[in-house]
């Protein structure tokens, strides 16, 4: 099971960590943590040295309720530092955090490598021919509605099979506009209540087809810190216990905050795996 970042070809029968640079002031854990760019390239050069394979920059915030910005506002938050991070980290692999195909295009012709997109193309249609045109790798989420609307529409009468067959179609889609790489991720918290989000990390398996890699992003969301009755800052040993179980049930990449917990969970499952 490979991806193809700018010619290299990344193995992710070995799980992978993406580490989270978020470049927005609101998110819900680290929002506007990064304002500088010592800050910034202090943050990445940590998360590589911990052995992040691929670094998820987000200008828009995508948290439940999340103010919606202009598509200018975006590309002025991410695209200086995509440039400032190829610069001093030329072979970085960098993930685009957009829904918006404008803001996915200039990115990756300055550098990045993957486009991330929490609405798999339906909140922008050109966003899959664009990626398809780019050729890069994909990454498609679940998610209904849009971050401002989502909380609302948590509804589901079968919820995995729903969600099977949300990806059987876009990944249908996303092939026919000529993308190779695709990965799923199912959007914990996106549309999702906290059952749901357990019972989607319980099953996570169910949404294996194709060989096609899962992400698996949990990390210091409310499913863990509403359970738990504490905070996101809090939630560091909750978000390691559901990353063990999402590896266990098949993720191929995990999308974190804290690197280096993130690839010793790698390191002990796999050995427990053995």
């Amino acid at each position: 099971m490979t991806i193809n970042c700018k010619g290299s070809l990344i193995d992710l029968s070995t799980p992978r960590v993406m580490g989270i640079l978020n470049l927005t002031p609101d998110s819900f854990y680290d929002g506007g943590k990064y304002k500088d760019e010592k800050q910034i390239l202090d943050k990445v050069e940590r998360m590589l040295s911990e052995e992040a394979t691929f670094i998820d920059l987000g200008g828009y915030s995508s948290r439940p309720g999340a103010q919606d910005i202009t598509k200018s506002e975006e590309l002025t938050r991410i695209l200086p530092v995509v440039e400032l991070l190829m610069k001093k980290f030329p072979n970085i692999l960098l993930s685009i955090d957009t829904f918006r195909s404008d803001i996915a295009k200039p990115c990756i012709e300055a550098g990045a490598a993957i486009v991330n997109d929490i609405s798999a193309g339906n909140l922008d249609p050109k966003m899959i021919p664009t990626v398809g045109k780019l050729k890069v790798p994909y990454i498609m989420m679940h998610m209904k509605g849009n971050p401002q609307t989502m909380k609302s529409m948590d509804h589901y009468d079968d919820l995995i099979k729903e969600i099977q067959l949300y990806f059987s179609a876009k990944v249908a889609e996303a092939r026919k506009a000529g993308i190779s790489d695709i990965i799923i991720d199912p959007g914990f918290g996106f549309a999702k209540n906290i059952t749901q989000n357990f019972e989607l990390l319980q099953k996570l398996y169910l949404l294996k087809f194709q060989d096609l890699p899962i992400l698996a992003g949990v990390s210091r969301k409310s499913m863990i810190y509403k359970t738990l009755n504490n905070t996101p800052s809090e939630s560091l040993n909750g978000t390691t216990s559901l990353n063990t179980i999402a590896l266990l049930n098949g993720a191929s990449i995990l999308r974190v905050h804290d690197v280096k917990e993130a690839v010793e969970c790698i390191k002990l499952v796999r050995t427990y795996q053995k």
